[in-house]
């Protein structure tokens, strides 16, 4: 009985330290205009707490976060936590109309969640319509208190923000678009941690610069805030040691280029171990289309890596892959394992409940009353999953209307494959008129909670086929298997690693191909998944997974903070 009263003690003593050590970290974001000059000229931006990236916020795993958000731009907005689960509090997750309405000019709202079984790198952005380009920064999450990260601690660590520069009001480029049912103007640079470089005209002083200290290693946190391109990224002479990926542990992965779609972010180790002088980074543009001739932002931004002492003012540049390289894009993507053992590994569930087909890509939808669209056959440019083309509602958000009851917000026939099978990768279909419409639905799949769910991911040759990012609101996934061309039921599976498969919260689709997702819908709320091009959203590449309450008050969504904002 003693020994048993001890044990309890020392148990209870370990619960309370833990708790004793999880902090509350609080921030107030402040969403307003914001003038920068860039690319020769001045530009009026949206921006939070006037800079470009936006703050940075740091945490430890176990730690609670509140974030203030006063809305005194003249848009609406909300704010996303990418890739946080957001166990029992996906009224904080963010996007528009799917678990809360937008916040409107001048009101606010405070985001309340914790931080759970996550350690990494993750971001913060902008979930309405194309704001996320200016208004976006770094969610880093280190080990709890007592706890290490899986390898020797770096000497310092550093985010790298990949973004994309217009020389517009983002707004207006969308909206343009949208009014002719045709792709936006292309964006006209890149940019590291906000700024172009100095490829670009009139930026010599708009460089990124790290000083560092040979023989150190550093962490770059990376992340692809890009709108619409991903992007490859490499260090000229350094290689590169990748540790984490969208915040979850890897295998170490040696490698002297990266590459990220948006949405994604990667942890590397940089070791310092070159002659003294300076190095350029540089990113440019991974453009995966083929069929159709596209235009694209085709151009590199760059930052310089800066030895102390350094005495050369002309930095070496990295040969980069072309832009169509998706042999090297593939490489990277599939060459990358979880660290089985690491913190916060769980094992791959074997026993799967619910099996999915989904089908994405380009559609058309017809251009409607009185507007003259330049899509194809002078239709608008559309998408859709399972031949549903997704549509936001605008009365009332999804999360609120599962909470209430309400119908009429959306409904739960998401179908689990396509309506018809056909050869989805072959370029012959690409304006097969009697397939590439899809109707405008807002529909979700329903599932059980604690359901394990397997979805097979197929791009199709609608229009043309390209690398898709699809991100997954609220969960992460076991990226099984991914290929080219129309995926084998038959034989596929039998390249399933099960063992160590790297896990995501957004997965680049290879082009004309597929990919194998698994994950268990563990956490009760409305999920959007939706590819990761913002150009494709408002189009209607998304659906929404509806994940029912469990048995018990903590698998039990709770109620809807007093300040959550209304449609």
């Amino acid at each position: 009985m003693a020994r048993t009263h001890i044990l309890l003690a020392c148990t209870l003593t370990l619960l309370a330290s833990s708790t004793a050590f999880a902090a509350i970290v609080e921030h107030s974001f402040h969403v307003q205009n914001l003038t920068v000059r860039r690319l020769c000229h001045e530009q009026v931006i949206t921006a939070v707490n006037g800079s470009l990236p936006g703050p940075e916020i740091r945490v430890k795993e176990g730690d609670t976060i509140v974030v203030h958000v006063f809305n005194k731009s003249p848009y609406d907005i909300t704010i996303h936590w990418h890739g946080v689960f957001q166990k029992l509090s996906a009224w904080a997750d963010g996007p528009e109309y799917v678990t809360q309405c937008p916040i409107c000019p001048g009101q606010s709202y405070t985001y309340k969640f914790k931080i759970t079984k996550q350690e990494g790198t993750l971001w913060w952005h902008a979930h309405v319509s194309w704001l996320r380009a200016t208004v976006h920064g770094a969610l880093i999450i280190r080990p709890r208190f007592g706890r290490s990260y899986p390898f020797p601690k770096p000497y310092k660590e550093v985010p790298i923000l990949l973004g994309e520069w217009w020389d517009a009001n983002v707004i207006n480029v969308e909206n343009e678009a949208l009014a002719t049912g045709t792709e936006p103007n292309i964006s006209d640079a890149f940019t590291i941690n906000g700024k172009p470089g100095d490829l670009y005209p009139c930026s010599q002083n708009e460089t990124y610069k790290l000083e560092v200290v040979q023989g150190k290693t550093y962490m770059l946190r990376i992340i692809n805030a890009a709108l619409n391109n991903q992007l490859f990224f490499k260090i000229a002479n350094h290689k590169m040691k990748v540790v984490a990926i969208d915040a979850a542990y890897t295998e170490p992965y040696v490698t002297d280029i990266v590459i990220l779609a948006p949405g994604q972010t990667i942890d590397v180790l940089l070791t310092t171990d070159q002659p003294v002088g300076s190095y350029y980074m540089a990113a440019r543009p991974y453009h995966s289309i083929q069929g159709i001739p596209l235009p694209f932002d085709n151009t590199t931004t760059t930052g310089i890596i800066v030895y102390e002492d350094a005495t050369s003012t002309n930095p070496i540049m990295p040969a980069l892959p072309a832009f169509n390289d998706t042999n090297t894009a593939h490489k990277f993507y599939t060459n990358l394992t979880s660290l089985v053992n690491g913190p916060h590994w769980v094992p791959v569930p074997r026993n799967v409940d619910e099996h999915m087909f989904v089908t994405f890509g380009l559609n058309l939808a017809p251009c409607g009353g009185n507007a003259t669209c330049v899509g194809p056959f002078g239709q608008r440019l559309s998408a859709g999953m399972n031949n549903e083309s997704f549509l936001f509602p605008t009365s009332l958000s999804m999360l609120q209307a599962f909470f209430y009851n309400v119908s009429g917000i959306y409904t739960t026939d998401f179908p689990d494959k396509p309506p018809v099978e056909f050869d989805y990768t072959n370029p012959s279909i690409s304006f097969d008129q009697s397939l590439i419409f899809a109707p405008k639905s807002t529909k979700v799949k329903k599932l059980k909670y604690n359901s394990t769910v397997e979805i097979v991911l197929q791009d199709t040759a609608f229009i043309a086929v390209e690398n898709h990012p699809i991100h997954v609101h609220g969960f992460n996934f076991y990226v099984l298997a991914q290929g080219f061309g129309n995926y084998d039921p038959v034989n596929d599976p039998e390249k399933f690693n099960l063992i160590n498969p790297q896990l995501r919260n957004t997965i680049a689709v290879p082009v004309g191909g597929w990919a194998v997702i698994r994950f268990i819908a563990n956490n009760p709320g409305i999920w959007l998944v939706h590819c990761h091009f913002d150009v494709h959203m408002p189009w209607g590449l998304a659906m929404a997974f509806e994940v029912e309450n469990g048995r018990t008050l903590l698998s039990t969504l709770p109620s809807p903070p007093a300040d959550l904002p209304h449609c």
